[in-house]
This record gives C-alpha cells, structure tokens and sequence, in this order.
C-alpha cells in the first residue's frame, strides 16, 4: 500500500477549553486536505463532538477520532463554596492521561509506517504522553499553546528573573500545588518539540510572541512558531440551539450583556444571588447561562442547578433570559444584540470575545485568566474589571456588579470601549482571510509540514544517525 504523504495527530489536554481549540484546529488542517486523528479517551473524545458548537458538522466528520483506554478516575462534582475557584475536581481525569504515553507511542510507530510524514500537534499540558516522538524518526510534534503569549511570555519572564513590560497581578491563588506538579511532569518532555504554534495573533500580541522568540534564540534553540489565531470557524454552523438566539434576534442591537464564567467555575448561592441582584439593579438587557462546572466525566450523573432568588426570573422575564444548558458561545458573541460579555477571561472566551469585537466585563477566578484580565482590560483596553484579583476572596456585591454592567453597556466610557472594541475585532477578523498576517502564518505551517520528501529524507537519515549514538533515558514512567 502506497504510504500517504502526510498524517496529522492531535493530541488534546481533557479540559473543555482545550479540547475545543484543536478541534477547530482539526477542522481547519483537513480543509488543506490532509487527513487528521483526534485521540484520547473515549469520554472526552465524545465530549469534544458533543460540544463542537459553531463547527460544521461534515468537517469534523473528515477527523478520525480514536479512543484510547485509560485507568477509570474518579468524577466528584465541584465544590461551589471553595475559596479557590480552580477546578480541582478535575485533576483525577488530568493524571489519568499519564498513562496514554505508551499506547500513543505504539499508534505513532504504527503510523510512521504509513505515512512518510507524521505531525503530532499536541496540547502544551500532553508533552509529557509524547516524549518519546522523537525516537521516531519521521515523527514531529508542535506544541499547541492554548493560553495567551502574553501569559506564557509572563511566565518564562517570571521563571527566568527577567522584567516584564507591565507591572503583573501575583500568581497566587491561580493554581493549586497538585497542578503545579502535574505542569512540571511536562516541563523536561516540552524541550523536545520541534516547535510551537500559538492560538493568537500578532496583530494584538506582537510584543509577547517576539519576546517568546526571542527567549529561543537566548536558549539556543531554533525552533520555528506560528501564531494562526484565531481559529475559529469562518462560517458558524448552528447545531439546534435556538432558544437562546431566538431570544437575542428580538433584541435592540448591542442591547445584551452575555454572562458566563466557562466550564471550570461554580458559584456558590450566595454568588449566585448577588449576581443575580447585580444584573436586575443594573436595568440593562442579559443573557446569562447558569451551569455549574464540568466534572471529569461530564456525562456522569446529574450537575447541581444554581439557587437563583425567589421570583426572580418572573421579575426580570422583560429584559433577560436565563439559560441553563449548554449554549452555543460563538454564536451568542456574533449576533447582533450582544453588546458585553461579563467573562471569566479564560484564553477560548477571550479570544472569541476580542475576534466578534465585543467588550468584556472580566471577572477572573484563576489559571491564567487574572493575566488575560490585564491583557484585556489594561494593554488591549476593550473592558472593565468587575473584581480585582488581589481581592478574589471577597464576595462580589450587586451594586458592584450592577455598576459595572451598567458602565460597560449604558454609559459613554462604555460606548468608548465598545467602539475600541469592534475596530479590533475587524481587524483580527481581516488577520484570517486571505492575505491576512495569522493565515499566512497558517499557510507557512502547512507549506513546513507538507514539505519536500527529499528534504524529509535527508533529516530523517540525519535523525536516525543521532539517535543511535543516544540512550533512552526519558523511557521510564513517572
């Protein structure tokens, strides 16, 4: 059988907004006809299908997806009364990946064969699954960065005492230990990619994506890097979930904040009733989805449903909606009425947010989004800070939350912002079509992939030539 020229890999962090960035970014490689596999477990596999809002269902049709069996790992629902908003809930779906290195690494061996060429395009949190990538000779792996540069530039300023451009919010409180663990259990396999792509553009992180390349080139490493965000679908596709955008269609234009804190984050009722007072004092038109945070499995058993105060939808049935189930985001930020999105600031909500040219209400509750919130709100100037990281353990009160909302929707500082705003959001928009600065990039990284067999075959001879002189010692397992 004649091998294929090229075969793409994706390899995938089990966490929603992980799971769903290289989902679109499958659905774009194979638009280059080139075929792509999506693997990990069963579960999450499905949930990535499950949740693919915004994409057409024949391209993720074109994706093979292959399920791999890890150890069962225990699924406890999220604790809404934490001080520490991070999912910890999740770590046990997080560690059970660990043990996909070895049957991934047979599928890559198997695939080798098949293929003169194989990508493995992996998640910067699965570096540790594919480390052993590079004793496959005609085997690459690109990391996937899923956070903004300017987090990861932050990061690699604050790891090596180097100064940053902006004054940043401390990192305490982001992470738990057992997370830091879990990160550093990637840091050693990371050094082995063959180079990096980024779920951004440069057209709003050109400082943070030099910065990045140029640590590189201080550490001696050449490899390359392509920011082609953001990879979202050009044309949205809506798989049935009307309710909300029907709602929205009846709307004034710009009349609608979107309130939504992501997948990882439960708010306790307490929260959940100053939100609530916060938005009906606020007198400004919402669309707000309540749901609790994902647990490992998102399919087992029921999710606990937020106490709202009594009578309050029957109050509010004028002038905002809420929903309870999954609603399709990108969809929401695109129409028309939406005006504001008071967000967690995780990277997906953001860079969805800046690329439909809607203004943020930030809110950050961990990870990386208390360093998203300056990027937004302080460097890209699009939003408005509803709480200020050094005061995360306080209880954010309605008038707070009322006061902003109604900056940010009903007052000339707002409009300012909005305006700010949707300039940006066309111009990020212009980045991806033809010609634009992130689809050159795009196009670059497949012109690499897809490039000459004689070239593939003189560093493949070259590849093999060192490893035989080299050991294995990133063999063993954790």
């Amino acid at each position: 059988m004649e091998k294929c020229h090229v075969a793409v890999i994706m390899v995938p962090f089990p966490a929603q907004g992980h799971l769903n960035q290289l989902l679109q970014l499958s659905c774009q490689i194979t638009s280059y006809d080139i075929p792509v596999h999506y693997i990990g477990s069963a579960v999450h596999n499905r949930q990535a299908k499950h949740r693919a809002h915004g994409l057409n269902p024949h391209d993720i049709a074109k994706i093979d997806f292959h399920d791999f069996p890890t150890p069962s790992f225990a699924s406890p629902p999220p604790n809404p009364n934490s001080r520490d908003k991070f999912p910890i809930q999740l770590l046990p779906s997080y560690q059970a990946t660990l043990s996909l290195r070895q049957p991934v690494t047979a599928y890559l061996r198997a695939m080798s064969a098949k293929a003169n060429r194989v990508i493995v395009i992996h998640d910067s949190m699965m570096a540790y699954v594919v480390q052993d990538v590079s004793l496959i000779p005609n085997v690459e792996s690109y990391a996937f960065n899923s956070i903004s540069a300017f987090c990861l530039a932050s990061f690699s300023c604050e790891n090596t005492n180097k100064c940053f451009p902006k004054e940043l919010p401390s990192y305490e409180g982001c992470t738990p230990d057992e997370i830091n663990d879990f990160v550093a259990l990637q840091m050693e396999p990371l050094k082995r990619r063959n180079g990096d792509i980024y779920n951004t553009c440069r057209l709003i992180e050109a400082p943070y994506l030099d910065l990045l390349d140029r640590e590189e080139e201080v550490n001696s490493t050449k490899r390359k890097s392509w920011a082609i965000g953001p990879i979202l679908p050009t044309k949205l596709s809506s798989n049935g979930q009307q309710k909300c955008l029907e709602w929205l269609d009846k709307q004034e234009a710009k009349s609608v904040i979107y309130v939504t804190f992501g997948t990882t984050t439960s708010m306790s009722d307490e929260e959940i009733e100053e939100l609530a007072l916060g938005l009906e004092q606020s007198k400004q038109r919402f669309l707000w989805v309540l749901r609790d945070a994902d647990k490992g499995n998102v399919f087992h058993g029921e999710a606990r449903r937020g106490k709202l105060p009594q009578g309050f939808e029957e109050r509010v049935k004028e002038v905002g909606i809420v929903v309870r189930d999954w609603a399709p985001q990108i969809e929401i930020l695109a129409h028309e009425s939406t005006g504001g999105y008071m967000s967690h600031c995780g990277w997906n909500s953001c860079i969805e947010s800046i690329t439909m040219g809607v203004p943020v209400a930030a809110w950050p509750m961990h990870s990386d989004q208390p360093r998203n919130t300056m990027l937004v709100t302080e460097v890209l100037k699009i939003g408005l800070v509803v709480r200020e990281w050094t005061h995360r353990e306080e209880l954010v009160k309605a008038s707070t939350i009322g006061n902003v909302v109604k900056r940010l929707m009903a007052s000339e500082e707002g409009n300012v912002i909005r305006k700010r705003a949707e300039d940006l959001g066309a111009t990020v928009r212009q980045a991806t079509e033809k010609g634009g600065v992130s689809r050159v990039e795009f196009d670059s990284f497949i012109a690499h992939i897809t490039r000459d067999n004689d070239l593939l075959r003189k560093e493949t001879s070259l590849s093999s030539s060192l490893s035989c002189d080299t050991s294995s010692p990133h063999t063993s397992d954790v």
